[in-house]
């Protein structure tokens, strides 16, 4: 079974653990374990959330020495925001026709 991008990133920002992750990695880079200190997890919790913000393409990370980072990748969140858009976009197409129906009923009954 092909699992769509949208699902992975769905999936990865229904936790609010994770969704509290992007939060601050929207501020700015944050190391694996000052992610376990704002989260109250542990370092191996923080491991395999990262992973999944990963694979959904939100978060990318990298390590220096000892010291492993993560960073937004704002590329994940423009695909989340255009699927948003795209299904907006439909609703207010449909929104503005029944207005315009409407409108029409209104005028003809006066």
């Amino acid at each position: 079974m092909d699992v769509e991008p949208i699902d992975l990133l769905l999936h990865a920002l229904g936790d609010p653990t994770r969704r509290r992750m992007i939060e601050r990695l929207g501020e700015r880079p944050h190391a694996v374990s000052a992610l376990a200190d704002i989260c109250g997890i542990t370092l191996t919790a923080v491991g395999q959330h990262i992973r999944v913000l990963e694979e959904a393409g939100l978060v990318t990370s990298s390590k220096l020495g000892r010291v492993r980072s993560c960073q937004l990748d704002h590329d994940g969140l423009n695909v989340v925001a255009h699927w948003l858009g795209a299904r907006r976009s439909a609703w207010d197409r449909r929104l503005d026709a029944l207005g315009a129906v409407l409108s029409g009923e209104q005028e003809g009954d006066q």
